[in-house]
């Protein structure tokens, strides 16, 4: 577990004028890696960390002489057009760069001058997916949610009898994972009405949202050889918003009995920014199961999973139609939860996904699954806050929605705060349903 150090305080500023606002993603105590370059130009994508409405650039800042002469090799890995490399150092690594980084970064830093002109304003910048994503799994970790699908199909029994025990996950797409700002077309399966004999081939009519955390595995392990979960979060090397699209009527079709496949594979949507676990460390809370509840297995189990692995990170689903946006109107907010509401950690989605001697390499990545609290208001997904489309919820401008519907417009929000902590946040993850292509 990272223990807090200086890069924590929180009555550090940035000379970056930007990053001291208290409703600032970025501030001084943030710094979240995401690979960049200047909009319309013709520059190589490369890393870049976040500070107030800047990116520091960091192969300029490397040319600048920046940084000690000692964290070269670990620089040049930065210049690259995706993260893995520098994913795959390892904890040390990330926490010493992260360490210049901040006392360069500080009010009266001696390398302000030379600093400054290797920011980039965020709104000139455009952004691609951080890493090469070799594999992606997809959890099932809020209770709420899995208690509120289940209770659609099976009202007796909602919860399957490995829930309590398994962290439940599947293998999903990477080719279909986009950064925030992207559109999709609104996906063609088979459906099947439960009145027909047969099914056809025809556009989703229940498209959904997912409100998810996605996790950046860091270092990996050798194939056969599996991670302890007291050794679990050193490989993980970060945390984002993460929206994985759902055609709910394909998926009742196609999913039994193997589970999701061209319902889920059509598109994904991931926030730029990576924000380290090294940045949360303040943000930890206890984690618990309930006593009248299974416990976990003995590898499931540590101290410092129980005393800090939740975290306490706001959650938040923004939904812009496009009569809103035709009328200057912003998008609303349609649910809030809070990740420490997550029924496994993400030390035991590590752990597990692991014990079988399961190689996870730099890059990869894990969903969260959809994230509910326990009110209509938290719940992370439409097919949950409309039981499963019967009750459509009702938007500010009289718009109704059951399921999404084409020019929608999803965003997805994350932060965290503290009362002895500053805000930090995870950026956006920004994503607009087009309609079908035709055949």
């Amino acid at each position: 577990m990272i223990v807090l150090n200086e890069t924590h305080q929180p009555e550090l500023r940035s000379w970056v004028a930007s990053a001291n606002d208290d409703q600032s993603d970025f501030p001084i105590q943030n710094l979240p890696f995401a690979i960049f370059k200047r909009r319309g130009s013709n520059e190589k994508f490369r890393a870049g960390v976040a500070i107030g409405e800047h990116i520091v650039d960091l192969k300029a800042a490397h040319k600048a002489g920046v940084f000690s002469m000692s964290l070269t090799p670990m620089l040049k890995t930065l210049h690259k057009s995706k993260l893995n490399q520098f994913m795959g150092l390892g904890k040390d690594a990330w926490s010493e760069l992260r360490l210049e980084l901040s006392r360069a970064l500080r009010v009266d830093s001696t390398l302000q001058t030379q600093l400054e002109n290797c920011l980039v304003p965020q709104s000139q910048a455009e952004y691609k997916i951080p890493a090469r994503i070799g594999d992606y799994t997809d959890f099932y970790t809020s209770i709420n949610h899995a208690t509120n699908i289940g209770k659609l199909f099976r009202p007796d029994n909602p919860l399957l009898p490995n829930y309590q025990w398994i962290p439940i996950g599947y293998h999903g797409r990477s080719s279909s994972i986009e950064v925030s700002g992207h559109g999709f077309h609104r996906p063609k399966s088979q459906l099947k009405a439960a009145d027909a004999d047969a099914p056809i081939l025809a556009p989703c009519k229940r498209l959904d949202y997912e409100l998810e955390v996605g996790i950046y595995i860091g270092k990996g392990n050798t194939l056969g050889h599996s991670i302890d979960i007291n050794d679990a979060e050193d490989h993980v090397f970060g945390l984002c918003m993460f929206n994985d699209w759902s055609a709910r009527d394909i998926q009742a079709w196609e999913y039994q009995p193997l589970g999701p496949f061209l319902s889920k594979s059509f598109a994904s949507t991931v926030s730029p920014w990576i924000v380290t676990m090294e940045a949360i460390a303040p943000y930890r809370q206890a984690w618990s199961r309930p006593a009248d509840h299974p416990q976990p297995l003995p590898y499931l189990e540590s101290h410092d999973n129980r005393s800090s692995g939740a975290v306490n990170m706001h959650l938040e689903v923004l939904l812009q139609t496009a009569k809103m946006k035709a009328g200057g109107q912003v998008a609303e907010r349609v649910a809030l939860s809070n990740f420490s509401q997550s029924y496994w950690t993400i030390a035991q989605m590590v752990t597990h996904h692991s014990v079988n001697g399961c190689n996870l390499k730099p890059g990869d990545f894990f969903g969260s699954g959809t994230q509910s609290g326990t009110t209509a208001n938290s719940y992370g997904a439409l097919i949950e806050a409309t039981t499963g489309g019967k009750n459509p919820i009702t938007l500010s401008n009289g718009e109704t929605r059951a399921f999404l519907e084409d020019g929608d417009t999803v965003t997805l929000n994350g932060w965290c705060d503290s009362e002895v902590a500053p805000r930090i946040g995870f950026g956006h993850a920004t994503a607009t349903v087009l309609p079908a292509l035709e055949d």
